[in-house]
C-alpha cells in the first residue's frame, strides 16, 4: 500500500483538510493551523494505552488500542469523511488491518511515499499524530483502503513544532514601532483600534498569550502554553509581513510564555513611543477591564495577598476587603501608586523615547500612524 507523505512546509502549501488524531488534551495544547481534533483515543483512553505499553507489552497496549478504536470507528469515520459508513464496507478492512498488526506486522514499515501525488485539489485529508507513528499511519492505511484520499504529515505533530521553531529564528521581523506605558494606559485597547483601521499592522502579544502579564493577568482569561503561543505568533508574523507594525512593549515573559529572542531584541531596538494617561483614565481602564467577567472580584482577591505585601504589612488583607466592599477604584489607584508605577518608572528609565503621546488625545491615532508611515521599511533579519 503506498500512501503519499510529506513535510510540513511542503503540505502547508496546498489546501488540505488537516486532522490532528491526537488526544483532545494533545490538541488543546497546541495543533497544526485550522486543523480538526478527531481524536483516535480519549485523553483516559491514552492513558491507559501508555501505561499498558510501558509496563505490560507493545501487544498489550495495541489490543487495548484495538478494542479502544472500534468501539468508536463508526463516529471517528464519519467525523474523517463527512458522512456515515455502512459498517459492512469498513469492518472487514478493519478487521484485515487489526490482523495485519496483530500478526506482528509494523505499519511504520509501511510504504509510505516521500513526495505529493494527490492533485491539490483533490479534497484529501492531511493527517497526523504525535510523530507519524501508529495512530496516523493505521488511520491513513484504514482510510486509503476504503478509497479516501489522504496523505500524512511526516513526523507528525513534533515536525511541525520544529517547523515553528526554526521559523521564529530565521523568519523576518517587521521594523517595530513599540507602544510602552505605565498599566492601565490602554496599550491593548490602542492596538485593537489601531489594526481595526488599518489591518495587519499591530502584533499584540497579550492577545496571543491570553494574558496580561502581570500578577493578575490571568484574571478573566485562559492562557495559552508556550507551544500555542509560538504557533499564534508565527501565524502573526506572516499576516504583518516585513513593512511595517506596531507592537505593546512587555517583557520577556507575557505570563508564563516566553518571548524569541530575536522577537525580544527587535522589540528593544525598535522606535519606542512613550503613552502617557491621567491617574482617572487609567483606573478606569483597568476596573473595565479587570471586572468584566463573573467570580473577578474573587480572583483578584487570591491574588493580593502578594501585592498588599510589596506595599507594605500594614495592608496585608485590607485591599481585598475594599474590593468587595465595591471600593474597586480606591483599590486600584493605590495599587498603581504604590506598586505598578514605581515598577514601570524603573524598568522604562533608560529609554530613549522618540516621541510622548496622551492617550487622551483625540488625534492619537493619527500621531501614531504618521510614525509608523515614516518607519524604515528594510526587514530586521
Amino acid at each position: 500500500m503506498r500512501i503519499p507523505a510529506s513535510d510540513y512546509a511542503t503540505l502547508r502549501q496546498h489546501p488540505w483538510r488537516w486532522v490532528d488524531l491526537r488526544s483532545p488534551a494533545e490538541f488543546a495544547r497546541d495543533h497544526v493551523p485550522t486543523s480538526t481534533n478527531v481524536p483516535l483515543f480519549d485523553d483516559q483512553q491514552r492513558a491507559i494505552v501508555g501505561t499498558l505499553y510501558q509496563k505490560e507489552s507493545p501487544q498489550s497496549a495495541f489490543e487495548a488500542g484495538l478494542a479502544f478504536v472500534e468501539q468508536r470507528l463508526p463516529c471517528l469515520l464519519e467525523a474523517l469523511v463527512g458522512q456515515p459508513l455502512d459498517p459492512a464496507v469498513w469492518q472487514p478492512r478493519f478487521h484485515d488491518l487489526g490482523a495485519f498488526l496483530g500478526g506482528g506486522a509494523d505499519i511504520l514499515k509501511l510504504d509510505f511515499q516521500t513526495e505529493i501525488t494527490e492533485s491539490p485539489q483533490t479534497p484529501t485529508l492531511a493527517l497526523y499524530c504525535w510523530r507519524g507513528g501508529m495512530r496516523s499511519r493505521s488511520v491513513a492505511a484504514l482510510l486509503k483502503a476504503l478509497g479516501v484520499p489522504v496523505i500524512l504529515l511526516e513526523g507528525g505533530y513534533k515536525s511541525y513544532r520544529t517547523w515553528v521553531r526554526a521559523q521564529l529564528v530565521e523568519r523576518p521581523l517587521p521594523a517595530l514601532t513599540v507602544l510602552r506605558g505605565p498599566t492601565g494606559v490602554g496599550k491593548t485597547l490602542i492596538l485593537a483600534q489601531l489594526e481595526a483601521q488599518r489591518p495587519h499592522s499591530t502584533l499584540c502579544l497579550e492577545s496571543l498569550a491570553d494574558h496580561r502579564s502581570s500578577v493578575l493577568g490571568a484574571v478573566g482569561k485562559k492562557p495559552v502554553s508556550q507551544p500555542m503561543f509560538d504557533s499564534k505568533l508565527v501565524q502573526r508574523l506572516e499576516q504583518l509581513g516585513v513593512g511595517a507594525a506596531f507592537v505593546e512593549g512587555e517583557s520577556r515573559k507575557v505570563g508564563d510564555v516566553i518571548l524569541p529572542e530575536k522577537l525580544w531584541l527587535a522589540m528593544e531596538a525598535g522606535r519606542q513611543v512613550q503613552l502617557q494617561g491621567t491617574t482617572a483614565t487609567r483606573v478606569a481602564n483597568l476596573m473595565e477591564d479587570y471586572l468584566a467577567t463573573e467570580g473577578a472580584i474573587e480572583a483578584i482577591c487570591e491574588h493580593l495577598p502578594f501585592l498588599e505585601g510589596r506595599i507594605g504589612k500594614k495592608w496585608a488583607g485590607q485591599l481585598a476587603v475594599w474590593l468587595r466592599e465595591g471600593r474597586a477604584a480606591e483599590v486600584t489607584e493605590m495599587l498603581l501608586e504604590r506598586y505598578y508605577d514605581p515598577l514601570y518608572a524603573h524598568s522604562d528609565k533608560r529609554r530613549n523615547w522618540c516621541s510622548t503621546l496622551q492617550v487622551e488625545s483625540p488625534t492619537l491615532l493619527a500621531e501614531l500612524f504618521a510614525w509608523l508611515d515614516c518607519a524604515p521599511q528594510a526587514e530586521l533579519s
